[in-house]
């Protein structure tokens, strides 16, 4: 049995019972993948003999592979697999070192758990995500995450300064940025990594032109493998191939992170849009102020979380009563005006108090003199309340509609924010002609002009499932016509690696291919994922319940 044979060599602990294997076939998707074994490993030791063993497996006719999960909060798929599910948050999950301007850590990390000892010292990561009091430190890094301060702060790839990685030959090497000489060395060398360097060195000066024009004209993307961003031709850094890669071309074991200092003050505008017409002048006006977050939700948003109420409250913790009183201004509002199309919340931070403040007044006055309603937050308990809000919508969504279910596939997208005004309503209109298939959610980074789509569906009906595809591809063609990516934030995985084709075209997609196939000849790190993806794997694996 395949179990047996791995705890032969195998220090951490192997599981195929009933429960690991359900826990294990899905992450936050729509999708539902049964392993045949979950791994948890206790070291790089487990993980360069477990590759090992695979590779004899594989040339032995066996169809094994690994796929690497840490929080399983990822909404696109990617650490599902049918073979080996290696695990890293049960014994990888260490802070090793932790100084003012970086901190070395185990992938298995949970970022809650960072993000505390990282505020002792008063300084942080700012590409987490929406999601981080569930996900860990190697999915913020497979998926190139980021989030609510990625607009002032840039994503994860910004803040990756070292990788150790298990690759294909079984060894661990250390990836940092390499000048050309020392890029010369690493080519020099007659061995698996000199191959690498040498191949993906070649794959990049050949390309070069055609592979700065790929890059996305966006300011966040996640889409694809970032060639862009490896050679510049002055500094070679392959943790710029790894970073968004998905698990697909090694195995992460350390991770040494680049931190920030934390602003001393923080103060939030809340802005109620009635009509989206107000957007533009809204976004340039917002943008002027150079804002750490600009985020938003949608009035279905703001609906569910007075809907239910109860839940927000309790994320929030605190005296129940006092807790509800906070919501009054919003039930007023309501009884007033309706809801508006969309909530914004407007950050603006510094080290200087009064200068905070001021430009906080300022940004008020100008946008009070276009009539558009502002709230300033008097403290940062009022200010948690809509950052809840803006947070919990998802886990709203999945735990409180009955008859049915989150379905993550248009999820993702962004476009430049000047183009919003003209591509939002012809988004809206490819959606209304879904709605009595599903009922949806807008959130998201507005700012950056990213947006969380978050549908409702019963994908036990086979004729709702069957707008998924054709929905997918109208949206997908519509970003894409737009210069935009169809995924920011969270990644390819399942859903979305088979339209990389489609937004990047042949000559790019064809260059994915050979990067795979450099650092991984036999297809054994999470296959299906990024390439050779097909929707109709995707649509098999669909969850029904």
């Amino acid at each position: 049995m395949l179990q047996d044979d791995i705890k032969r060599f195998f220090r951490g602990d192997v599981a195929t019972d009933e429960a690991t294997l359900e826990k294990y076939s899905v992450d936050t998707s729509l999708f539902k993948v049964r392993p045949a074994v979950v791994a948890f490993p206790k070291g790089a030791e487990d993980l360069k003999n477990l590759v090992e063993f695979v590779n004899v497996e594989r040339d032995a006719g066996k169809n094994l592979s690994i796929t690497a999960r840490a929080g399983g909060s990822d909404m696109s798929g990617g650490p599902l697999g049918e073979s080996i599910v290696v695990e890293f948050d049960r014994y990888i999950n260490r802070i090793k070192k932790m100084e003012d301007g970086y901190a070395i850590v185990e992938p298995g990390l949970y970022y809650r758990d960072f993000e505390v000892e990282a505020e002792k010292r008063g300084v942080f990561l700012p590409s987490y995500p929406a999601s981080k009091h569930l996900c860990a430190m190697g999915g913020i890094v497979a998926n190139n995450a980021g989030g609510e301060k990625t607009l002032a702060y840039g994503k994860t790839e910004k803040y990756v300064d070292e990788l150790k990685v298990v690759l294909s030959d079984g060894e661990e090497y250390t990836l940092e940025p390499l000048s050309k000489a020392d890029l010369d060395r690493k080519m020099k060398l007659n061995t698996f990594e000199g191959e690498v360097y040498r191949r993906v060195y070649k794959l990049l000066e050949d390309n070069y032109d055609a592979i700065q024009a790929a890059k996305p004209k966006v300011s966040k993307n996640s889409a694809g493998y970032f060639l862009w961003n490896v050679w510049d031709r002055n500094t070679f850094d392959l943790t710029k191939l790894f970073v968004g890669s998905q698990g697909t071309l090694g195995l992460i074991t350390e991770i040494k992170f680049r931190l920030i200092k934390r602003k001393r003050y923080s103060r939030l505008a809340v802005v109620f849009l009635r009509s989206l017409k107000e957007l533009p002048f809204l976004i340039t006006t917002v943008l002027g102020f150079k804002p750490e977050s600009f985020e938003s939700y949608d009035d279905k948003t703001l609906k569910l979380a007075l809907k239910f109420l109860p839940d927000i409250v309790k994320v929030l913790k605190g005296g129940f009563v006092s807790l509800l009183f906070k919501f009054l201004p919003e039930f007023w509002m309501v009884l007033k005006g309706g809801f508006p199309k969309l909530v914004l919340l407007v950050e603006l931070t510094g080290d200087d108090e009064k200068e905070v403040n001021g430009r906080l007044e300022k940004l008020r006055l100008a946008l009070r003199a276009h009539k558009v309603n502002v709230r300033i937050t008097k403290s940062e308990a009022e200010a948690e309340k809509y950052w809840t809000i803006r947070r919990e919508s998802f886990n709203l969504l999945r735990r409180r509609v009955q008859g049915k279910q989150t379905a993550p596939f248009i999820d993702d997208i962004i476009v430049e924010p000047g183009k919003l005004p003209e591509f939002l309503p012809r988004l809206s209109a490819i959606l209304d002609q879904y709605k009595s298939k599903m009922v949806y959610t807008i959130a998201g980074h507005v700012g950056d002009g990213n947006f969380h789509i978050i549908p409702l569906m019963n994908l036990r009906d086979p004729s709702v499932r069957s707008v998924i595809p054709k929905l997918a591809e109208e949206v997908y063609k519509l970003v894409i016509e737009f210069g935009g990516s169809i995924t920011a934030e969270h990644n390819d995985g399942l859903i979305r690696s088979p339209f990389l084709k489609t937004m990047y075209g042949e000559k790019i997609y064809a260059l994915f291919e050979e990067i795979k196939k450099i650092f991984d000849p036999r297809n054994i790190f999470n296959p299906g994922k990024k390439i050779g993806a097909t929707m109709e794997y995707a649509l098999k694996h669909l969850k029904t319940g």
